[in-house]
């Protein structure tokens, strides 16, 4: 079982979508995504979720990242973020996203 103190040590933030790649060589349907947290940077992140989303509904989308975790090499790209989907009984991926005014960068508690 996890605690709270382990739940803390896990930083997530809210990000925008700024750009959304093809990324073919990944093993599952996925994207390259480029995401602003505002202060925190611009970070680019794989997500396997081009079965259900196409690059046009991504771009400008506001998500949520797990922000400190270490670079994951997926296939030829280092992937900095990891973006936070919830997977639906069918393995459909919803990618998680706050309300519209969330602030770039904003912590989720």
């Amino acid at each position: 079982m996890a605690t709270i103190d382990d739940f803390h040590k896990i930083e997530m933030r809210v990000g925008r979508v700024l750009a959304v790649e093809d990324f073919p060589e990944a093993r599952n349907p996925s994207y390259k995504l480029t995401i602003d947290f505002g202060a925190h940077g611009t970070h680019r992140s794989s997500a396997a979720v081009r079965r259900w989303y196409e690059k046009a509904e991504l771009v400008g989308r506001l998500v949520v990242c797990v922000t400190n975790f270490p670079p994951r090499r997926i296939a030829t790209f280092d992937s900095e973020v990891l973006t936070l989907g919830a997977i639906n009984e069918d393995g459909r991926v919803v990618l998680l996203r706050p309300d519209d005014d969330a602030e770039l960068g904003s912590p989720i508690a």
